[in-house]
């Protein structure tokens, strides 16, 4: 079974060919090279030892799961934090080395709505907002609204990226042209 992440689904919005580089063709996009992702990693096995016991009561939280590995079908992902919140919902919360700048990322918003349709399937309980904690904005924390059609639309991009994948399809590229000067496979794309 083809294995997906949050991280392949926000690769295949910004361009579908990623997906057919990485996963078909088996190329690296060489992640370990970014040093936000790898500060981001410190921060999170920091704020999981600092936050153990810490329950965000002004927005509700009951109870939390720390670290949570959740898979469904062809998605699998790790939640920082999952909270279940006492209007019976549940909630993904996500830390970011980022500052926070009066806006959330789209890329920060299909992470959490991919983190939603796990916590929904295995759960069994409906999310209706996710949170962001933007580590370099003295711990902001940022509500993001998720629709239940967002979750459904997770389900169809994970059915397009596992046929890529499936059958070798080479997609088509993005439209937004100006997304290949900084893309990592820019060299070897033929546009």
């Amino acid at each position: 079974m083809i294995s997906i992440t949050p991280s392949h689904i926000i690769e295949y919005l910004y361009c579908p060919r990623y997906i057919y580089f990485q996963y078909v063709l088996g190329m690296p996009q060489n992640e370990e090279k970014y040093f936000k992702a790898m500060k981001g990693r410190e921060i999170h096995k920091l704020k999981l030892s600092e936050n153990v016991k810490y329950l965000r009561k002004r927005i509700g939280v009951i109870d939390k799961k720390l670290d949570v590995y959740l898979s469904y079908k062809n998605l699998r992902g790790v939640v920082d934090e999952v909270l279940f919140l006492k209007d019976g919902t549940a909630a993904p919360l996500d830390y970011k080395f980022a500052v926070y700048k009066d806006k959330v990322f789209t890329t920060y918003k299909t992470q959490l709505e991919c983190y939603a349709y796990l916590i929904n399937k295995n759960f069994e309980v409906n999310v209706e907002k996710g949170f962001i904690i933007y580590v370099r904005s003295k711990n902001k924390l940022v509500t993001v609204p998720i629709s239940k059609s967002s979750i459904t639309k997770v389900a169809s991009i994970i059915d397009d990226v596992v046929l890529i994948i499936d059958e070798n399809k080479f997609p088509k590229a993005t439209k937004y042209k100006s997304k290949c000067i900084t893309c990592t496979f820019k060299n070897v794309c033929v546009q």
